[in-house]
């Protein structure tokens, strides 16, 4: 009985061990070359065809009437949280080191906390302990997030010597970083609407798996359109047996297949804001692998941004 209650924790500690990998092997795939539209739609497209026929079988008998106000509700909700907020990250890549996207994540809890209130999906009882664990949780998460991002402390960790020589650890410019900050700012916010809005979506479609199929499919629809915009050179879409596939295939089977799932489970259980303080647990776990893998220098404040900062 009590392992059951702890179910909601392991779910959330495990999810977070899944995104430092996710950051640390899209960071590799974006650094080779590979375009954010690109690897999105690859992402959700896998996702899709994954989660398609636990969907079917397993959801039959929980599936809720799917009419078209509640469709188009749920399209609308994968395009801002899935579609957008996957291709703003992704993006951010090409301008920020794996590690500092991770702890923008931190922001996340705190943008969570402030929407859920503000439009009453959750309470807040600020005479209870609960509540003002809640509030000071919201602003350890966003303070840690601001002091890694405008604070360079004493030196932590070297990288490799050969730093210039990899495209995953190598500096970034004050102009790169202000533009990849921006762009991680509105793929968080986006991301946090989207984990906010779950929960009245689940009341009217309690079915999960079908729920997180139709985001993840109106969402490689969307990005494929998009995708197919602004990437018009066939090359682009072809993928070798390289990270770019272990990225694609890691981040639509076990990230928005399983995990999302988890996630959408874990709202329904405990609420968004227990969904979203986790977040920082995933900084941890990638910085120590950024650092040892990709050989990235990590100072205590935030990892090296430039080479003359």
């Amino acid at each position: 009985m009590r392992f059951h209650k702890e179910m909601p924790l392991i779910a959330m500690i495990s999810t977070q061990f899944i995104y430092a990998a996710m950051f640390l092997l899209s960071k590799a795939a974006i650094s080779s070359g590979m375009k954010p539209s690109v690897f999105v739609a690859y992402r959700q497209a896998l996702a899709t065809l994954a989660l398609a026929p636990f969907a079917y079988f397993f959801d039959r008998k929980r599936s809720a009437p799917l009419n078209l106000y509640l469709l188009c509700k749920i399209f609308i909700v994968s395009s801002c949280g899935m579609s957008l907020s996957l291709n703003l990250h992704y993006v951010a890549l090409n301008y920020i080191s794996a590690t500092f996207a991770t702890a923008a994540t931190n922001t996340i809890p705190a943008m969570v906390f402030i929407i859920a209130v503000s439009s009453r999906i959750e309470s807040l009882a600020i005479t209870e302990k609960q509540g003002w664990a809640k509030i000071l949780g919201s602003i350890l998460g966003l303070s840690g997030a601001m002091v890694f991002t405008f604070y360079k402390g004493p030196h932590l960790y070297s990288g490799s010597k050969n730093e210039a020589h990899n495209p995953i650890a190598k500096s970034y410019t004050k102009e790169e970083w202000i533009k990849g900050s921006l762009l991680l700012l509105g793929a968080n916010l986006t991301w946090a609407i989207w984990l906010v809005l779950q929960a009245p979506i689940l009341k009217a479609y309690p079915a999960k798996l079908r729920l997180t199929t139709l985001q993840c499919g109106f969402s490689c629809l969307v990005t494929a359109i998009y995708g197919a915009a602004v990437e018009r050179n066939i090359s682009s879409w072809k993928i070798g047996w390289n990270v770019n596939l272990l990225a694609v295939a890691y981040s639509s089977i076990v990230v928005s297949a399983i995990t999302y799932s988890m996630q959408v489970w874990v709202v329904e259980k405990k609420g968004p804001v227990y969904t979203a303080i986790f977040s920082p647990l995933a900084l941890i776990i990638t910085a120590i692998f950024s650092a040892l893998i990709f050989h990235e220098s990590l100072y205590w404040g935030r990892s090296v941004l430039t080479s003359n900062s």
